[in-house]
């Protein structure tokens, strides 16, 4: 029984871990509730009334969700800078709350300075965030100045207990958030395996869906490995150990990924191609049962299941023997002798199971320290002299690129700030219309649907999920307006909940999450007893104007088109393709070592901002179904093409550390005419008057010279440098024909 407890917690800890890696969210909506509950707390003694409990509530969320940097010095500065600034910022409210025109204008420089803050890093963001939203406010609460000593304090007291709970109570190190980011991502990892496993025993109707599993949860682990190399810096103590738990992650992602790609070729009746692990809804190949004995085949299902056992045992932190004789086991697989009798495909997936266990092996030597080495056996001894030989090659160096600072109205942060000035003078003007009292909802529409967008296609999307999030919320608001009535603690209890589901759920869903705000300020109403059904049906007329007016300004004011800016990444993209690859090659053939996990991160980010910027085209709202599909299609390919670049680079980290792996010379002529293509594309992506051509021809192994007389082609390793060459060539390719680039066969 016991040991089922631990089993069952055991889990769940892992469910929970890869549902919100780090527990971002969930430290996000604890610490918010958790502040503004202790502001109330504070408060209600006092004698506060329902007004100010109100405004300290809002005031202690602001200090709370407004503080963005990830070390405890910078935060707590950035709070304490915060108070002078909400302070200022709700005199100023109270003062010009009655004179329109004046007060009016005021908002509007205040909202353009907010937004050009974002220019001066996490603190000029916070504290423009900060001024506006106390702001904001004055005006809900109706600040006066014969209140506004009494509304400093209770401001005073939230941000007090704001820092009571982000430093005490609810304190989180980057240490340890990277900490959950590492078991996050074992914990992803062992659900990746999962999905393998089914992927293996699928029969031949339900392999696209269990391809769709494998997909996912390879997007899964690669979306925690990039939020695990934003958080190195602050979370470890020097650069060496940043590099070393870098490469180690980088290294189980790659033997994760290569792991079902050859499953699923070992399926097939060909080769399969990487892209259908990346593009969503890629039919399977055709495949059948596993061409291999039975006997084989068990051995296969047992050993993906003993790896899945090795990630989570070893990231519990448990050891002995029996787990020492799982590792042992599929490590024995990189040695040709230990295979199983099986068709070469297969045993394929038994060298890449082989690998994994070194991935894991390796992470957990990185992030745990030495491990007991008693029941090694000589293959795992081997792996564990290559790993502590990869180690040792690690240095610090660093390098920096200077970036081109664009000026004027060219910044991004001065034309968003321009845009929103403009929209929200627009929204300030509809919104007197609609309403003297509650105009001020339409700016804040405004203002929230260019928070963290960058196009005009962006704005379009936020601004359509915050109308329909708001419609949603107002009939809650309606249903629980009716059922609280006037009991003022029930209503703050849900207030409660309300933003802890706000905040748990905004990297999900916008829309969630302005449901969630309109249903607490339908309850907000509520206590300040000016609820009243004409009063949330206003409130979705002003929040369609404000989205209106914020997608008007973003169109017609110093726009930002949607294809310029995807244009603009994609050719970043290529610029990233071409340095990862070009560099991991180079070094492949012998030229001195670069810093290619670097390389790779940086092409990664680039990608992601690329996937994030393609949203508005693959919505499923776009009525431009070609579009869509062609964008899907683009950044899919783009993803394989940074897979094999990772794998080249992994490959090429390896070569000053491993005997077995040699330079070979002829490799730098094979990748010519792919940079080449590269570079093409990128050329007529960024002028589409630029005479480029993408070049097609023999395979990449037929490029190489071939060597002396009696000496083999290419060894193992340059056989796998070839492979990732060849599918990166083609990928390249594939990108010419949607974007437009033509392709012309070698001249003779």
């Amino acid at each position: 029984m016991r040991a089922a407890g631990r089993s069952v917690r055991t889990r769940l800890r892992v469910r929970l871990a890869a549902s919100d890696p780090g527990l971002l969210r969930l430290t996000a909506g604890l610490r918010t509730v958790g502040a503004i509950a202790l502001t109330l707390a504070v408060l209600a003694p006092l004698g506060a009334d329902i007004t100010h409990l109100v405004a300290g509530a809002m005031a202690a969320m602001v200090a709370t969700f407004a503080i963005r940097e990830k070390q405890r010095g910078p935060q707590a500065v950035t709070l304490a800078l915060g108070l002078p600034v909400a302070l200022a910022s709700v005199s100023l409210g109270a003062l010009l709350n009655a004179r329109v025109v004046v007060g009016d204008v005021f908002f509007v420089v205040l909202i353009f300075c907010a937004v050009y803050g974002r220019r001066f890093g996490d603190r000029g963001t916070a504290l423009g965030l900060i001024g506006f939203q106390v702001y904001f406010l004055s005006l809900f609460v109706g600040a006066t100045v014969a209140a506004l000593p009494e509304l400093c304090g209770v401001i005073s007291v939230a941000f007090g207990c704001s820092a009571v709970m982000r430093f005490a109570v609810v304190a989180v190190s980057p240490a340890g958030i990277l900490q959950r980011l590492r078991q996050a991502f074992r914990a992803r990892l062992s659900q990746l395996i999962s999905a393998q496993i089914d992927l293996l025993d699928a029969a031949p109707d339900d392999v696209d869906k269990a391809l769709e599993a494998v997909r996912e949860g390879t997007g899964r682990l690669h979306e925690t490995a990039l939020m695990i190399q934003a958080r190195l810096e602050e979370g470890t103590p020097d650069e060496s150990t940043a590099r070393l738990v870098q490469r180690r992650v980088a290294d189980a992602e790659i033997a994760a990924e290569r792991l079902g790609l050859l499953l699923l070729s070992a399926r097939s009746a060909e080769r399969a191609d990487t892209l259908t692990l990346h593009l969503p809804g890629a039919p399977a190949p055709p495949v059948g049962r596993l061409p291999a004995p039975d006997e084989a085949t068990a051995t296969l299902r047992r050993d993906l299941q003993a790896l899945r056992e090795l990630v989570l045992r070893a990231g519990a932190g448990d050891s002995g023997t029996a787990l020492a004789h799982l590792r042992n086991r599929l490590l024995g697989y990189r040695d040709e002798e230990n295979l199983p009798v099986a068709p070469p495909a297969v045993q394929d997936v038994f060298r890449a199971i082989g690998e994994g266990a070194r991935a894991v092996l390796g992470l957990r030597t990185a992030l745990d320290g030495p491990q007991d080495e008693s029941d090694d056996t000589p293959a795992t001894t081997r792996s564990r002299e290559e790993l502590d030989a990869e180690d040792a090659a690690i240095d610090a160096r660093e390098e920096t690129e200077g970036e081109e600072e664009l000026a004027g109205l060219q910044r991004p942060t001065t034309r968003a700030a321009v845009q929103v000035a403009v929209g929200s003078t627009l929204a300030m003007v509809g919104g007197e219309l609609l309403s003297a009292q509650r105009w001020y909802w339409a700016v804040l529409a405004c203002w929230i649907v260019f928070l963290n967008t960058a196009s005009t296609g962006e704005i379009l999307v936020k601004g359509y999920r915050r109308v329909l999030g708001t419609v949603l919320g107002v009939l809650a608001g309606i249903v629980l307006a009716g059922v609280v009535g006037h009991h003022t603690w029930t209503a703050f209890a849900l207030v409660l909940l309300f933003i802890f589901a706000m905040f748990y759920t905004a990297p999900l869903s916008y829309t969630l999450m302005s449901f969630f705000v309109t249903a607490a300020l339908g309850l907000l109403y509520t206590l300040l007893h000016t609820y009243s059904l004409s009063v949330l049906v206003l409130r979705v007329e002003e929040t369609a104007l404000g989205a209106a007016c914020g997608i008007i300004a973003a169109a017609f004011v110093l726009p930002v088109r949607t294809d310029r800016r995807t244009n603009e990444l994609l050719v970043t993209v290529l610029e990233r393709l071409t340095d990862v690859t070009e560099g991991a090659v180079d070094q492949l053939s012998g030229g001195p070592a670069a810093d290619l996990l670097d390389k790779a991160r940086d092409l990664d980010q680039a990608l992601g901002d690329l996937r994030a910027a393609t949203q508005p085209l693959t919505h499923p709202i776009t009525p431009l179904r070609a579009r869509r599909d062609t964008a899907r299609y683009v950044v899919a390919l783009l993803e394989t093409c940074a897979y094999h670049a990772r794998s080249l680079a992994a490959t090429a980290e390896l070569l000053p550390t491993h005997p077995s792996i040699a330079a070979d010379p002829r490799l730098r002529g094979a990748v010519r005419r792919t940079v080449r293509n590269i570079e093409a594309i990128a050329a007529r992506v960024g002028d589409e008057h630029a005479v480029a051509e993408v070049e097609t021809g023999p395979s990449i192994a037929s490029l190489l010279e071939p060597d002396a007389a009696g000496t083999p082609r290419y060894g193992r390793i340059t056989g796998r440098v070839l492979r990732h060459l060849e599918r990166l060539d083609e990928a390249v390719a594939g990108l010419a024909r949607p974007l437009g680039v033509p392709v012309v066969a070698p001249k003779r």
